[in-house]
């Protein structure tokens, strides 16, 4: 029926209303709050490029933990900064290191929180990949894609001795889900959820979370692991494979930028599925917040809401605790 009979401003009278015939939900069970756990630091250091987060102590970690369950958030997912690197990054492997530590102390404060790792070595490398390197025939150096498989995998079995709920390889490596399922259940951790960073485009938005996790590449690029940004079609293969070598989650990252992405593999899959709101999405915010360009709250909200919209079920996002208190948690 045409207007005046109908008026599909009716249902936008009042808020009531408008709750009433929402289409899209979003709650503080959707978000996972990223961590980063510094192994040399005795307070909390600011990231300059992230107003609001912090490279934080691994003795903040239980009082962190109780913070995100009061809020209500649906999880966290823990990064870790060494003491020392090498070029095999050694001490992602170490039991005592800042992630393992605070992974045991998180989940005795709150056990019923969440607690997601993410599996890569890029922040334990003096090189910054996310691999292990080799020498290509010209001389130029790679990452050993078979070779960081088997580290990937005593990563993850490091983080689930440690009381880890889900481990989430973010490395693009081919084969590492397989690798990581196989390490894990061999060993008696066949509960342990993989969370797949399936889709992981190399991106421009990512600068900030590299002062954060400290782990620019040293020289060249990520672009000869992570995706291509023009690719949709290879989302869906790399989310296939990860699904057929027994991740029980994926994600696509960014998630602005590829909405549409979040979309087609949303559709393409019945798993579980994540999209990462990064750094360089949550520092826009904050940089025009600053500028007085935006209504922070409302903007946050309205991002939030638009990548649930689009597809994903929760949500890893700096913006976790913020949004938590604009919804009333």
């Amino acid at each position: 029926m045409a207007f005046p009979t109908s008026r599909p401003r009716r249902l936008r009278a009042t808020a009531a209303l408008r709750h009433l015939v929402r289409e899209t939900s979003l709650s503080p069970g959707d978000l996972i709050l990223p961590l980063f756990f510094h192994a040399a630091l005795d307070t909390p250091r600011p990231v300059s490029t992230m107003p609001g987060v912090f490279q934080l102590p691994v003795k903040a970690a239980a009082q962190t933990a109780k913070e995100a369950a009061r809020h209500g958030l649906g999880a966290v997912i823990l990064f870790g900064l060494p003491r020392t690197k090498d070029a095999r990054g050694s001490s992602a492997l170490d039991a005592d290191g800042p992630v393992p530590r605070a992974v045991a102390e998180m989940k005795s404060a709150a056990p019923e929180l969440v607690v997601i790792t993410d599996v890569c070595v890029d922040e334990y490398t003096d090189h910054g990949h996310c691999g292990i390197l080799r020498k290509r025939r010209d001389g130029s150096m790679e990452v050993d894609n078979d070779a960081t498989l088997e580290v990937l995998a005593e990563m993850a079995l490091v983080h689930a001795r440690a009381g880890a709920d889900v481990t989430a390889p973010s490395d693009m490596m081919d084969g590492r889900v397989g690798r990581m399922r196989r390490a894990l259940d061999e060993s008696g951790f066949e509960s342990t959820s993989i969370l797949s960073y399936a889709v992981k485009y190399a991106s421009s938005f990512y600068g900030p979370f590299r002062e954060a996790a400290d782990c620019a590449p040293k020289f060249g690029d990520r672009a000869g692991y992570q995706m291509d940004p023009a690719n949709t079609r290879e989302a869906l293969r790399e989310a296939r494979l990860d699904e057929e070598e027994g991740a029980d989650m994926l994600m696509v990252k960014p998630a602005l930028p590829y909405l549409d992405v979040i979309r087609a593999v949303r559709a393409d899959t019945t798993l579980p599925l994540f999209a990462y709101n990064v750094s360089g999405e949550y520092a826009m915010l904050k940089a025009a917040a600053a500028a007085g360009m935006i209504d922070y709250g409302r903007a946050v909200l309205e991002v939030l809401v638009s990548i649930r919209r689009a597809g994903a079920d929760g949500i890893l996002t700096y913006h976790a605790i913020e949004a938590a208190e604009a919804l009333g948690a």
